[in-house]
Order: C-alpha cells, then sequence, then structure tokens
C-alpha cells in the first residue's frame, strides 16, 4: 500500500495482477454527434453555441474559441448561500460559470497533435480565463478538465476541455490544501521532483521547466503528474514560458500514453489554488487514463487498486520519449 499525500488516501498497488497494455481495451471511436448530426464545435457550426466569449484568431479564421456551456452544472452570480431543510438535509444555489473551450477548430486533432504554438496559446488561454473567474466574487475555485473519449464522460468527439467557476472550494482541493500546508521541510510536489528526480524510477520526463511523473502513489494504470518546476500556486499567475513547457508537456505525455497503450480515454484535471488562498500550494496536471473500471471495492472503500506499477508505466512511457 501507498499514501497519496495529495489526498491522505491509500491506494493498493498489485503488481502480480499487471495485464500487459494490449490486454486493455482501446476506447468507443464514436462520441456523442458524431452518431448524427453535425458537430457543434467545427468550423461553419459556430451558431450551435452561443457567442464566444474568447477567440484566438489566425489569417482571419478562429483557431481556438471558448464558448458558454449550453447546458451548464453552474450558472449564475448568486451568492454561495446554504439552506437548511431539516436535520439532514442541505442545499445550495449551483450559481458559478461553466464554459466550454474548443481548442482546435481539427475535429480530428486532440492535445497529443498540438504544435508547440497550439499548446502554448492552450495555456494561455486557460490562465485568462481563470483570472476572468478570479474576479467574480461568487466564484471560489475554478476547474479545467479535459475529457477525451466516451468512457472519460465525453459527449461530443471534437477536442475540447471545460472550465467550471464554482461558489465553493471542492473536498479534493481542500485535501490538497492541507497537504501542503502540514508538510515539513517546503513544498510538497517541489520536493516530490526532487525525491523522483534522485531515483528516477518514476520520473517519465524532465527539464529545466517541468516534470512528468508516474506518482509513487498512482491509484490508476499510467496515471501521470505533470508539474512545473517553477513554483506557483495559482495556474494564472505562471509566468507564460512556464504555463506553455506545461502545455508541451501535457502533449507528449498523451502522445506517449497513446503510443503505449493505444487511443485511450483518460480525463485530464488542472489542479491550481483556490482564488482567495494565500498560502502554499504548487499547480500541477493530473492525467488519468480509463483502463480499467473502478468496482465495488473501490467505490466502497474509496481506496484504488492499481494493477500497472507506477515503476512499470514509467519504464515504458520513457522508453518511448526517448525514441520520439
Amino acid at each position: 500500500m501507498r499514501l497519496n499525500p495529495l489526498t491522505g488516501r491509500w491506494v493498493t498497488i498489485v503488481a502480480e495482477r499487471a495485464e500487459r497494455p494490449s490486454h486493455f481495451v482501446p476506447r468507443q471511436p464514436q462520441v456523442g454527434a458524431d452518431d448524427g448530426g453535425p458537430c457543434p464545435f467545427c468550423p461553419g457550426n459556430e451558431e450551435a453555441t452561443p457567442p464566444a466569449l474568447e477567440t484566438v484568431d489566425e489569417a482571419g479564421s478562429w483557431q481556438m474559441r471558448v464558448v458558454p456551456n449550453l447546458y451548464p452544472a453552474y450558472a449564475g452570480k448568486t451568492g454561495f448561500v446554504v439552506q437548511h431543510l431539516g436535520p439532514v438535509h442541505t442545499l445550495a444555489e449551483a450559481s458559478g460559470i461553466h464554459e466550454v473551450f474548443i481548442y482546435t477548430r481539427d475535429h480530428f486533432s486532440g492535445l497529443h497533435l498540438l504544435s508547440d504554438r497550439q499548446a502554448a496559446e492552450t495555456m494561455w488561454a486557460l490562465q485568462r480565463r481563470l483570472t476572468e473567474h478570479a474576479a467574480e466574487p461568487n466564484v471560489r475555485y475554478s476547474q479545467a478538465i479535459v475529457n477525451h473519449g466516451r468512457e472519460a464522460g465525453a459527449s461530443v468527439a471534437h477536442p475540447h476541455a471545460q472550465i467550471l467557476g464554482l461558489p465553493f472550494v471542492p473536498g479534493e482541493m481542500l485535501e490538497e490544501e492541507r497537504a501542503f500546508g502540514r508538510f515539513e521541510g517546503g513544498c510538497l510536489l517541489c520536493t516530490t521532483i526532487e525525491a523522483e528526480a534522485a531515483v528516477g524510477h518514476r520520473m517519465v520526463f524532465q527539464d529545466d521547466d517541468v516534470a512528468c511523473i508516474a506518482p509513487f502513489w498512482a491509484g490508476t494504470p499510467y496515471e501521470l503528474l505533470i508539474v512545473p518546476q517553477r513554483h506557483e500556486s495559482h495556474l494564472q499567475r505562471a509566468e507564460p514560458d512556464s504555463a506553455a513547457a506545461v502545455g508541451r508537456a501535457i502533449r507528449d505525455a498523451i502522445f506517449q500514453l497513446n503510443a503505449a497503450v493505444g487511443d485511450v480515454a483518460f480525463n485530464l484535471g488542472v489542479h491550481t489554488a483556490p482564488h482567495g488562498h494565500t498560502g502554499l500550494y504548487h499547480w500541477h496536471v493530473h492525467v488519468w487514463p480509463n483502463l480499467v473500471t473502478q468496482a465495488g471495492f473501490e467505490r466502497g472503500t474509496g481506496v484504488m487498486i492499481n494493477v500497472v506499477p507506477p515503476e512499470h508505466a514509467a519504464a515504458a512511457l520513457r522508453t518511448l520519449h526517448s525514441l520520439a
């Protein structure tokens, strides 16, 4: 068993049950709008979405668009007010922001196919959106996510991300805040980079700007952690070249993941400090491939069982990185 210091939860590594990458089932190729009508995110179908909040243009054509989500989970400017309907029933308005970030106009592209410039522009657009979110008094935390593939929760195949501004700080982030606060000797993730660089077993790749690690505490096969070398608590405050380096690292990590296990469904989450956070934190990116299904034990206990030790995953990905 290994302890995840970011969450305080135990994970279980079962090397004896490790499966070869060829045993993993690739994602379903068809998602959402591909099953029938025109893609709402493709060029020429701009009327299918609300007017853009932001665009990145080149030679008179948009390359990236941020639009309001047609079916938002969070919307409105109401403050976070809790209502108690009884001894066990509590509710609050789901106010906030829910945006769709179409980071490429190419329906058949993806994070793994972005150019250096596109990877950088993707992160810079996220920085701008989070800066906008931080200015809203009812938004306490913003989460950027990518769901790739039906199995990962994607409803539209066209590559896109979602950016949600929440009126509360989620429990996962509260756990991470506490983890940074109680870690003695400096920053938890700066120390993680140093420790992994020293042994090399779980370092997938590293340069002066960013590190990609198969974390010691990985709860799922081929889980990855991407951390900027430059310590900064909030993504929107990161230096532009540092943010751009993380964008390139995300692209390279997904490319190598696809080379190792095929076009797998995955979830990606950008973790940045809550907007009002003033304590110690280090923004970072999680990649969770959907290679196995959570069963009753995982759901019942919250304890993940990982059948591919992160050392094995890192070795496979490292080999592919050296060949790239």
